[in-house]
């Protein structure tokens, strides 16, 4: 067992460097700065917004990809539920007495348990810091059996992974958008960071949807030195002295060409910038809390150390992505999602302890996506490509020790089955993002208005209206 997981772990690694090195120049030049390569010249001119002082807030997006068997993340563990769970997962169920007991404060007549391996995630939940989303998925509008069979404003390529993975990051499920909620959100908010050099949105894993926009792109970053610089362009030896002069030599030059002189700019900003985000992290003391050798913890590492230098790089608002493969589990998905449940479950712990050093646990809120969850019923030994699962929230600010949403009946053939236990969900990707956007832009003063709402989630009107008094699901203060 332990070198099947070595093994899933160092592939994943190898995805991930390849994926990294694929994008090479492309992640240093056009996702290191705020502003797309066409903006640059705008950027000098943009006006700083007033904001209370002390204001800070980030949302970290945890993607699990390929697809989270979310119902042996949160599973029924009273008699009769149980009964029914392990009736229909059969080989896939969780042992009874294997399952982690919670004890919401808003009940539905269920007993609940979690994974086994999701200890501190527990200890998160009932300290009333930690909450589950149940049955949420991607829907164009609420969807009923009748529309499903009908195949009525359906997203597209449902049960696809690269389509479904789009569909959550975007929100707009009724098309293929190269265009992220998380970006687009940007895009309205990004002014009220002083520094409009390095973006708004920090990524651990390259270029995603989530975080692009019209105007705003990710920072890439990587967990092992952070910024992303040209090799050799630092130091005092002298292959780096004489590659840094020639490099340098190309950028002081003034072109005729427009566009030549905009890529120039473009090189020397990604490369002033990468030099300012390096030396903001270096000057930082390390933490006390000891964060696990794993990608995902490396990585929530890194995005807590880029936290802790945010007056340094003058920052107010901060959106970052990471993400864990490995989901995709169509064989041996007991021992593998047992692993990957130890991973984001030390990561997680280790984060929210970090936080608790810097004393912003209230201004941070980690929340998961996946691309779907899986069928209820086992193929032989995994599961295949499922629709609606469940989420999590964590964060001082989540009214936590609650399941929101509708955890569903899980016996086959109910009326959200579509087959095998693909269930239709029944609270949407909008509902959820909305939360979170609307905790995120708010200052004390003020937060998005209807019309900017609407332009960051524009199927949400399908689900929630501005005007109904409370929030789109309740899990954010």
């Amino acid at each position: 067992m332990k070198n099947q997981k070595s093994n899933n772990q160092s592939r994943r690694r190898f995805i991930k460097s390849m994926g990294c090195a694929a994008l090479g120049a492309t992640t240093l030049l056009s996702g290191v700065t705020n502003l797309g390569l066409m903006n640059v010249a705008a950027a000098a001119n943009m006006p700083l917004v007033p904001r209370p002082p002390g204001d800070y807030k980030a949302l970290v997006c945890l993607s699990l990809e390929g697809g989270n068997d979310s119902f042996n993340m949160l599973v029924p563990r009273g008699t009769g539920e149980y009964q029914e769970y392990a009736s229909v997962r059969t080989n896939q169920s969780l042992a009874q007495g294997s399952l982690l007991p919670i004890n919401p404060l808003v009940g539905d007549g269920k007993q609940y348990g979690l994974h086994p391996n999701l200890s501190r995630v527990q200890s998160l939940f009932e300290q009333g810091d930690a909450a589950m989303v149940a049955n949420v998925g991607a829907l164009v509008r609420p969807t009923s059996m009748a529309e499903y069979n009908n195949e009525i404003n359906l997203p597209l390529g449902l049960y696809s992974h690269a389509d479904q993975v789009m569909h959550w990051q975007s929100s707009i499920p009724q098309s293929r958008s190269a265009i992220g909620w998380g970006g687009r959100m940007a895009d309205i908010l990004y002014q009220v960071n002083n520094n409009q050099n390095i973006s708004m949105n920090i990524s651990l894993n390259g270029t995603n949807i989530f975080q692009t926009g019209d105007t705003v792109a990710a920072y890439a970053i990587n967990p092992d030195t952070g910024a992303v610089v040209i090799y050799n362009y630092e130091g005092d030896w002298t292959q780096a002295t004489t590659k840094r002069a020639a490099i340098d030599g190309m950028l002081n030059q003034n072109y005729t060409n427009v566009l030549e002189n905009t890529y120039r700019n473009m090189v020397r900003g990604a490369t002033d910038n990468s030099l300012q985000f390096s030396s903001a992290i270096a000057g930082l003391s390390p933490f006390n809390t000891t964060f696990a050798d794993t990608e995902i913890s490396a990585d929530l590492h890194m995005v807590a150390k880029t936290i802790a230098a945010r007056n340094t790089l003058d920052m107010c608002r901060q959106t970052f992505f990471v993400q864990l493969g490995g989901f995709d589990n169509h064989d041996e998905v007991l021992m593998n999602h047992g692993y990957l449940m130890e991973e984001v479950d030390q990561a997680i712990g280790s984060f929210w302890d970090a936080l608790g050093e810097m004393g912003l646990q209230d201004s941070v809120t980690l929340f998961t996506i996946s691309d779907f969850a899986r069928t209820l019923t086992s193929n032989g030994n995994g599961t295949d490509h499922g629709w609606g699962g469940v989420s999590m929230v964590v964060g001082g600010a989540v009214n936590g020790q609650r399941i929101y949403g509708s955890y569903p009946d899980l016996y086959l053939g109910n009326n959200l089955d579509t087959g095998d236990g693909r269930l239709i969900p029944t609270t949407s990707c909008d509902e959820y993002f909305a939360e979170l956007a609307l905790w995120f832009a708010d200052n004390g003063l003020s937060t998005l208005s209807p019309t900017q709402l609407a332009d960051i989630l524009p199927n949400l009107s399908n689900f929630w209206s501005y005007a109904a008094g409370s929030g789109p699901i309740g899990f954010m203060s």
